[in-house]
């Protein structure tokens, strides 16, 4: 397996996998080849049987499949994409048949597109979370919000649960993939079992404009949908581990 990107996620993709005694090698903060390196990466492409990437566009392409697209034919590859293609559906359920490129994402968009048109499999994924990444970190921090739309309602998925996503589609058919929990939720409500858990008192509610978010936080709330994830059930035989935010944080804690 060579692995684009060796970061949060695909890092412990990469150690399942050497725990089943896969080959691993790839570019990103924990991989052994820089992105750079042209002359190594080719290198083990043509000895990879399987290529996942988790590498976001850079400047509306796919740094991944414009540099080394040429060598990916005949092998199991794979992209982690984003729910975010789906844009913004006022909290309606959507599902890898619903439309995609209408919202922010609209680069993520096109390069979903274009891995699936190479026969990839396709992870949609919300929010993800897992250790030293969630909401107990951001309560212990001093930098949780719970912000007043009380309409607004999120999917998230732990990370663990990509990871037995991406291995359950080892042997399944191409295409795209929603990885996601079973309850959709407000991030407030996540923030609340959060401080409960460590036995903190939640954070103020407030306005966008009092919690003085970044631009790319905001965005998020810019959006509002709950992602099904049925075709995974259906076809990967995949399960999540931690179907709601609750039972996630809960091994968090």
């Amino acid at each position: 397996m060579f692995i684009f990107g060796l970061g949060y996620t695909a890092s412990r993709v990469a150690r399942a996998l050497e725990g089943q005694g896969w080959a691993m090698t790839g570019t990103g903060r924990h991989g052994a080849i820089a992105f750079g390196d042209d002359a190594a990466i080719r290198a083990a492409l043509r000895e990879a049987t399987h290529v996942l990437s988790s590498v976001p566009p850079v400047d509306e392409a796919d740094p991944v499949l414009a540099r080394y697209g040429d060598l990916l034919a005949d092998r199991w590859v794979a992209y982690l994409s984003s729910t975010g293609v789906y844009g913004n559906t006022r909290g309606a359920w959507v599902d890898e048949s619903a439309p995609v490129g209408a919202g922010r994402r609209a680069a993520r968009a096109k390069a979903d597109a274009a891995w699936l048109a190479r026969g990839a499999r396709v992870f949609r994924l919300p929010g993800i979370y897992g250790p030293g990444r969630s909401a107990l970190d951001r309560v212990r921090e001093g930098k949780a919000h719970r912000i007043d739309m009380p309409d607004q309602v999120f999917s998230r998925i732990h990370v663990d649960d990509i990871v037995s996503g991406v291995l359950a589609a080892l042997d399944a058919p191409p295409g795209a993939y929603n990885l996601a929990d079973d309850l959709p939720a407000s991030q407030n409500a996540v923030i609340d079992e959060a401080c409960r858990l460590l036995g903190r008192d939640p954070p103020p509610v407030q306005s966008l404009d009092e919690a003085g978010l970044s631009a790319a936080a905001r965005a998020f709330y810019g959006e509002n949908r709950r992602v099904a994830n049925g075709k995974a059930r259906r076809v990967l035989g995949w399960r999540p581990r931690y179907p709601t935010y609750r039972d996630g944080l809960a091994s968090l804690a």
